[in-house]
């Protein structure tokens, strides 16, 4: 048997570029125990033509499981990993029809998704769990704001991440201004008070795993410099994008903070908790029960969060997490050329 083969089969389901999926095709490329295999819907997605999986696919639209699942078992995949918020919606509630073709999707529990399918029910839920969060309303119009404190964030509550359509409201005729958008464009708004970046904003890393276990944590303090990581700038401070980069280090407190709320959640998967210090207090603005699109950088530091679940579900063990190797870590753009005769069909 040759040595790939002794690999065990991984697919990553939404390869779209500079996204979720790619950076869990380069961990678990990086770990060098896994055949990758990679899908997406589009055949212009990035991971088609980047290197590391052994081979990508065209999944179709009209019948995503479907497909994923012959993926599954004509190419003898063991674990199929979501590689992006639709991907992970689709599978996972279907996961009878995915464990049927022999494959196991490597994720958070529906339970817990479903906790935090609404951002402001998800922050609401650990609230009354004793945990701060920052001042927030859901309203149905924009006349439902007068009580909340300015400046304001307004998004959406449901799906996106944290990055899409995310506006910085300096007073209140700007935040009537975005929720009567949002709630034009047919999306549900949450709307948070602003809390500076000046103490620190940090994204959080804590994998439970599927027997409840606490496998580890780790926190990133996120920088600004690069446009890359600024979604928006105004005279009252800053709201971050969808691209992480900092310095990764201890940061006890933080990582206390975030692994509390994995746990009074009963995460029994990845969770990413992102969030901002305000007088020595962890406020969490946004939690996903999914890996992250720093999950790659967090490997390079030490903390292959992919890598430990995969271990846990083969082998019923996971290797504790060793010494995190400190220091900043930076993330750039990358291009390449893909002539017509070489598109995915």
């Amino acid at each position: 048997m040759s040595k790939n083969h002794q690999k065990i089969p991984v697919l990553v389901a939404g390869i779209g570029g500079a996204s979720l999926g790619t950076e869990i095709v380069k961990a678990l490329v990086l770990a060098g125990r896994y055949a990758v295999y990679g899908c997406d819907i589009s055949p212009h997605a990035y991971g088609h033509y980047m290197e590391g999986p052994e081979q990508t696919f065209l999944a179709d639209p009209g019948d995503y499981v479907a497909s994923i699942a012959r993926m599954c078992r004509e190419n003898g995949i063991r674990y199929v990993i979501p590689g992006g918020e639709q991907p992970l919606a689709l599978l996972a509630g279907n996961r009878e029809a995915l464990g049927a073709s022999g494959a196991v999707l490597a994720a958070n529990s529906g339970r817990v998704m479903r906790l935090f399918r609404n951002k402001f029910e998800g922050l609401s839920l650990i609230r009354d769990k004793g945990f701060p969060v920052p001042a927030m309303a859901a309203p149905r119009s924009p006349d439902e704001l007068d009580d909340m404190p300015m400046p304001c964030v307004v998004k959406p509550s449901e799906g996106s991440g944290g990055s899409d359509a995310v506006f910085l409201a300096n007073d209140l005729a700007e935040a009537r201004l975005y929720v009567t958008y949002l709630l034009r464009n047919a999306k549900s708004p949450i709307v948070q008070r602003f809390i500076p970046e000046t103490e620190g904003e940090f994204t959080v890393g804590v994998l439970h795993l599927p027997d409840g276990r606490l496998a580890g944590s780790i926190a990133m303090q996120r920088s600004f410099h690069s446009k890359l990581s600024v979604r928006d700038r105004t005279r009252v401070g800053i709201i971050s994008s969808g691209y992480s980069q900092g310095t990764i280090a201890d940061f006890p407190e933080v990582r206390k903070a975030a692994e509390a709320i994995a746990t009074a959640v009963g995460s029994v998967g990845p969770l990413n908790v992102q969030g901002r210090m305000k007088d020595g207090v962890f406020y969490p603005f946004e939690i996903n029960p999914r890996f992250s699109a720093t999950t790659y950088l967090r490997a390079l530091a030490g903390f292959n969060e992919v890598d430990f679940l995969l271990q846990f579900l083969e082998t019923g063990d996971c290797p504790l997490p060793g010494p995190i190797r400190e220091g900043y870590y930076l993330r750039s753009l990358c291009e390449t050329f893909v002539p017509p005769s070489d598109l995915k069909r």
